[in-house]
């Protein structure tokens, strides 16, 4: 074993140390988290965690299809995060007054440009002016 190797090993089994560590505080954060927001963020960061995992044990082994299934895990968990903010955006606070949409707050901001209605004109050239011309 050459000296990159040992250092490789080490940084390796470090790295699953420290997301490991990781993942274990995440946990503690989905099941104690105060709020719902705080949980779906460390859903999120569970992904990365789980990501971060496959990752190392492709370099582990040196198989590379795993960067194919993190990359995969990757757009899902996106997906179920995007999934999880519509949920809670839909939900709302739970209680009490309604919270303020930004969106809605920063559109309700805007100034609205309104057109001045056109002026009906009495006479025309339509087929319907042409029709009523002829009886």
């Amino acid at each position: 074993m050459t000296a990159a190797d040992a250092i490789l090993s080490y940084t390796v089994w470090l790295a699953f140390a420290v997301l490991a560590a990781a993942f274990l505080l995440t946990v503690w954060r989905v099941v104690r988290g105060p709020t719902l927001p705080d949980r779906v963020v460390a859903l999120d960061m569970l992904t990365g965690i789980v990501i971060g995992f496959i990752a190392l044990i492709a370099i582990r082994t040196g198989f590379t299809l795993y960067i194919d299934i993190a990359i995969s895990l990757g757009l899902v968990g996106f997906l179920a995060t995007v999934a999880f903010a519509r949920f809670v955006l839909s939900r709302g606070t739970g209680g009490g007054a309604p919270r303020e949409n930004p969106a809605a707050a920063l559109l309700a901001a805007a100034p609205v440009k309104r057109r001045k209605p056109a002026a009906r004109r009495t006479g025309g050239t339509g087929p319907a002016v042409r029709r009523k011309a002829r009886k």
